[in-house]
């Protein structure tokens, strides 16, 4: 626990850990391959609850080589058409998907049903090549009802949608790449590393240019132009564009000034 920051021993189905510009969390239910529960989606709620107020990139993993293997059956089992209409999943993907900073899924063996769910409410997915995902909904009876069935035709276009939505496809993590649903993939234990380099990244741009470019990003089709127009206005007035572009600008002019002798030493 940092000083005055999120109490990281004061949850039972999650591991976290807080930096200063990034909280990392890791699913931790190995006992059931990481299934989503009631108690892990209220510690989920905790979380986004503490990074909307104290906004950093979050990264999410799993435990013991599994991302998440689904939801929990015993307890999908016993819902009801009320717990359905609740939509206890489907909430806490949808508030994930809105946290004002990015957020990074770093995939490692099944990440499947609801997992894969949480997977696709990302703004990046990275994975293994141990990843298996899909939504095996279907089979069960069920459909993939918290995101997938929407969410996936916008990653991966209707027909490969179709494909795990309908027919149950599971993909490895060669085709998934292929297909866009994850953009990197990396030896297992070179996930986060990876995971972190990324967030590295994104830390190096201006945090509030990433807040309202992932905003704009997400606003309907028929709010743009005008919502470009009045989040650029925001930023122009912002004293991180006047200090980054002065800096971008004294590099440039050292740049033209120095002799060749002197570009030539700082290039290789």
């Amino acid at each position: 626990m940092t000083a005055g920051g999120l109490d990281t021993t004061a949850f039972a189905t999650l591991l976290v850990e807080e930096r200063a510009d990034r909280l990392v969390v890791l699913l931790n239910r190995p006992e059931v391959r990481n299934a989503i529960d009631q108690q892990m989606v209220d510690e989920l709620h905790r979380v986004c609850a503490y990074v909307e107020q104290t906004p950093k990139v979050l990264i999410i993993a799993g435990t013991n080589g599994v991302f998440a293997s689904g939801a929990d059956i015993a307890q999908l089992r016993e819902r009801r058409r009320d717990d359905a209409l609740q939509g206890i999943n489907s909430t806490i993907f949808v508030r994930i998907a809105k946290l004002p900073m990015p957020v990074i899924a770093a995939l490692d063996g099944f990440c499947l049903g609801g997992g894969a769910e949480l997977a696709y409410a990302a703004d990046f997915r990275i994975g293994t090549p141990g990843v298996r995902i899909g939504n095996p909904e279907t089979g069960l009876g069920i459909l993939a009802a918290a995101g997938a069935s929407w969410r996936l035709r916008e990653l991966v276009g209707e027909p490969v949608a179709k494909e795990i939505l309908l027919a149950g496809t599971v993909l490895r993590a060669d085709r998934a790449l292929d297909v866009g649903l994850i953009t990197e993939v990396h030896d297992a234990d070179r996930l986060m590393d990876a995971a972190h380099d990324l967030a590295d990244r994104i830390g190096r741009q201006d945090p509030l240019a990433v807040r309202i470019t992932k905003s704009v990003f997400h606003a309907p089709a028929e709010a743009h132009p005008l919502i470009d127009q009045l989040a650029q206005g925001i930023l122009f007035e912002s004293q991180a564009k006047f200090d980054r572009m002065q800096a971008f600008l004294d590099r440039k002019n050292t740049k033209t000034t120095s002799t060749p002798q002197d570009q030539h030493d700082g290039t290789k």
